[in-house]
């Protein structure tokens, strides 16, 4: 048996696998030295050798990983792991076919009764810890049990039990709020399914600041995700926010109008429209290209 009391996913800053940079046709079947891999939907790419197995992105296969065998899907096929990646040490089996699947979806049912027999062990321990999910790998012979907790937990004498009630190796690992969030899934704030189970591999950190600069509210509740931390969308939404912002005038300006001369007291930066003060009390928002700069803002910005 195993311990595993790492925690991971609320301090990422590394990104692993963009898939907007495209490595390969999805029609392409080559074989290439190197394969990426993700073992569950948007999960973060492990690289394997292809031992010349001939693949192409999308495709399911069988890779034997640290813990065992296990089903994977094919998202890139290179010559060479891309930079600052780890290597590639544990090679590809076969392509997986419908015994594999079929093994798999027993599996996942067998992880299922498993996480509830293992909820009552906790209990039993008194141990406060959140269960969130069990993972078989494809020969059964390796139980990984992810869960959440407040802080670290001394499990030694729990997978101790759980090894001679499941009679299997065993790995507890500790996991953060965000991996758990995209575990589950869920609805965001938006209305639609959580970025970072549709496409986030891996999570980069997110800070107060990226709101500030996109001019939204600094209400917990508006700006905080299911798990309680700072949205996703704030960090890989900056540079469209950044880009408006060059192209608007800063709150404060002074500038000119198809109604007269005013001061900006407001923007809206995905709009690309400003709210500018005409005087006697009067406002009007205007698309950004209404307007233009007085000589006194130009000579400040010269």
């Amino acid at each position: 048996m195993s311990i595993s009391n790492s925690q991971t996913g609320d301090n990422h800053s590394n990104r692993s696998g963009d898939d907007s940079t495209k490595r390969g046709s999805a029609s392409e079947s080559r074989p290439g030295k190197v394969a990426g891999l993700s073992f569950r939907r948007s999960g973060t790419l492990y690289w394997f050798k292809t031992n010349n197995l001939k693949i192409r992105p999308g495709q399911f296969v069988v890779a034997e990983t640290e813990k065992g065998p296990d089903i994977g899907q094919v998202v890139y096929v290179e010559d060479a792991v891309p930079p600052n990646r780890p290597g590639a040490t544990k090679s590809l089996q076969r392509k997986a076919d419908r015994q594999d699947f079929q093994r798999r979806r027993q599996l996942h049912e067998k992880a299922r009764r498993t996480l509830k027999t293992a909820e009552r062990k906790v209990a039993e321990h008194g141990l406060e810890m959140k269960l969130v999910r069990a993972e078989y790998t494809l020969d059964g012979h390796h139980l990984t049990i992810l869960f959440t907790a407040d802080a670290r937990v001394d499990f030694r004498e729990l997978v101790r039990d759980l090894a001679a009630t499941f009679h299997c190796h065993i790995e507890l690992h500790q996991i953060g709020v965000r991996d758990e969030a995209k575990i589950i899934g869920g609805l965001g704030p938006c209305g639609q399914p959580l970025c970072c189970q549709r496409f986030l591999r891996e999570f980069e950190p997110v800070g107060i600041r990226l709101a500030k600069d996109q001019d939204l509210p600094l209400n917990p509740e508006k700006i905080s995700g299911v798990c309680d931390r700072l949205m996703c969308c704030l960090r890989y939404e900056e540079e469209v926010y950044s880009t408006a912002r060059d192209k608007l005038p800063k709150v404060g300006d002074q500038i000119n109008t198809p109604q007269g001369p005013g001061k900006v007291v407001d923007r809206h930066l995905l709009k690309r429209e400003i709210t500018v003060d005409i005087g006697q009390e009067q406002t009007v928002s205007l698309p950004a290209a209404d307007v233009r700069a007085t000589d006194d803002n130009t000579n400040q910005q010269n």
